[in-house]
């Protein structure tokens, strides 16, 4: 069951603190903020608001008495609200796909009221005082965040892990409400329709002709513009926006270089599921930075507006970082999935991408591994399975039963346009995993890379299992004798320690931690 920070309309102009109800004075208007958090991760800030804050009258405690508290009658909730809009009852529909995209909702009740915080303070200088939001945290290490029409915004703890302060994610969290403000995702739907209808037109009258191909790139270059375009306008919005609620207005400018040093990290570690990262639907580039500044520097000078970076690294202590325990954990070169109670490891060279759907790696000379999990028959043998279809271009001869550490198993060999393929089949009790490796057809090494993997494949100790814990951000200061070097080697569970400490702090090259700074690092304690 939802419980919340406050079961009534909270008045914002009361100064007692002893009473978490009140009743609304004929003078001023509500405001609600309502934090929910179920079992399975919810976030949900809803804020309505119907007249200026500053209307209100300021009491004396000795002015209001005890049974003058009551609970509304009529409180203000997301759901009286929008019941007859529209784009909220389209986003709702829209909203479980984005969670089981998104691996669920993170629940942290310290890190909901911190956003719940940088979200109030934001809506009262929304230029649609009107307007909802509601506000959910993703169970996603992918750093994104993103609007549906209706008021529904989304951000990832991915995100927060790499934010290093409330203006920033302030400035994040405006930009999506600019686009709920400018109804960018009602003009965006529209004109990804024009352009579907003139794809079809063109392509019935001129066929597969070169001015056809012509008049079909123009058509995705003019929607690429159009969304540029309402990302700029998103940012003019938002930076405005964070201004006018007194944060510093050059976070945006800040957040989006850190935005870009994270994908170049991405881009080098060799992790390849970008599509569901912020730089997938955002473009970035440092024109876009030049003007972020530009609009920052209509409020003054850097330096300007506050940061509440202390407020934030609170928030943010604790946070998981990277994989869950229902998706396993990647350590290195090693797979571990504590609840499957399995492991494999890949050679030296690669590089692991731990995602929903599977694990996948990359290594040298275009080779590639997928591991994934299928349910079939458990009387079907394994041979058989191989046979039944799925595996294009196999070779049947090469199918063979085998035993992995224990394990039932089976191997074949396929191959198809130019690609060599090993497919091993292992199941370990009423679970079948799936291991395939693919290498060129003139690779020389896919024989000894498949089987260095798939002799690794184990079951898991209940020592290994109960030790195995999740990755988090722990906010630390930082000691006398300590530097960056030395705090990133502090760092446990993932790979390039020195990289990610400069792109979690947002450190620049050359830069440096003094004693008393307070600085982020990733560990499983």
């Amino acid at each position: 069951m939802a419980t919340s920070i406050w079961s009534g309309p909270l008045l914002l102009c009361l100064p007692p603190k002893d009473f978490e109800r009140t009743r609304a004075l004929p003078t001023c208007r509500d405001m609600l903020i309502e934090t929910r958090t179920p079992r399975y991760a919810r976030l949900m800030v809803a804020v309505a608001l119907s007249a200026l804050v500053s209307g209100c009258q300021i009491l004396n405690p000795s002015d209001v008495r005890e049974s003058g508290f009551q609970p509304s009658n009529n409180p203000v909730t997301v759901d009286n609200v929008t019941r007859n809009d529209k784009l909220a009852e389209i986003a709702k529909a829209q909203h479980p796909r984005i969670l089981a995209t998104y691996g669920g909702e993170y629940s942290d009740p310290k890190l909901e009221r911190m956003v719940a915080k940088v979200v109030g303070s934001l809506t009262t200088v929304s230029s649609n005082p009107n307007q909802t939001y509601r506000i959910t945290i993703l169970n996603s290490p992918n750093v994104n965040a993103f609007a549906l029409p209706g008021g529904y915004l989304y951000v990832t703890r991915g995100l927060l892990a790499l934010a290093n302060d409330s203006a920033e994610l302030a400035a994040v969290i405006s930009h999506e409400m600019g686009h709920v403000t400018a109804n960018h995702g009602i003009q965006r739907q529209q004109k990804e329709a024009e352009e579907v209808l003139a794809t079809k037109v063109v392509t019935d009258l001129l066929g597969e002709s070169p001015t056809a191909k012509a008049a079909l790139i123009r058509g995705k270059l003019r929607l690429a513009q159009f969304s540029r375009n309402q990302e700029l306008e998103a940012d003019g919005i938002g930076i405005k926006m964070s201004g006018q609620a007194g944060y510093d207005p050059f976070a945006a400018g800040r957040f989006l270089q850190s935005m870009a040093a994270y994908s170049d990290l991405r881009a080098v570690s060799g992790a390849t599921d970008a599509s569901l990262d912020f730089l997938a639907s955002h473009p970035n580039a440092p024109q876009r930075i030049d003007l972020a500044q530009r609009h920052a520097r209509q409020f003054g000078a850097p330096g300007i507006g506050r940061r509440d970076r202390d407020s934030f690294l609170a928030g943010i202590d604790g946070l998981l970082f990277g994989d869950t325990p229902d998706e396993g954990y990647v350590r290195g070169t090693t797979f571990m999935h504590p609840k499957l109670g399995i492991s494999f490891a890949v050679p030296q060279g690669f590089v692991i991408d731990n995602t929903a759907a599977a694990v996948t790696a990359t290594g040298p000379d275009n080779t590639a591994i997928r591991f994934d999990g299928v349910a079939i028959d458990a009387k079907l043998p394994l041979t058989d399975y191989v046979k039944s279809g799925w595996v294009a271009g196999l070779d049947p001869s090469s199918v063979r039963a085998d035993t992995i550490n224990g394990n039932e198993a089976a191997f074949a060999r396929a191959s198809a346009e130019g690609w060599q393929f090993d497919i091993v089949v292992i199941r370990n009790g009423a679970q079948v995993y799936r291991l395939l490796t693919a290498a060129p057809t003139a690779s020389t090494a896919l024989d000894q890379i498949a089987r260095s993997v798939s002799s690794s494949f184990r079951v898991m100790t209940a020592a290994e299992k109960a030790g195995l814990k999740p990755l988090r951000i722990r906010v630390v200061t930082v000691q006398p004798g300590q530097n960056m070097g030395s705090l990133a080697a502090s760092m446990v569970g993932v790979d390039r320690k020195l990289d990610l400490f400069r792109v979690l702090n947002a450190l620049a090259p050359g830069a440096s931690v003094s004693a008393g700074d307070k600085v982020k690092i990733v560990t499983d304690r």
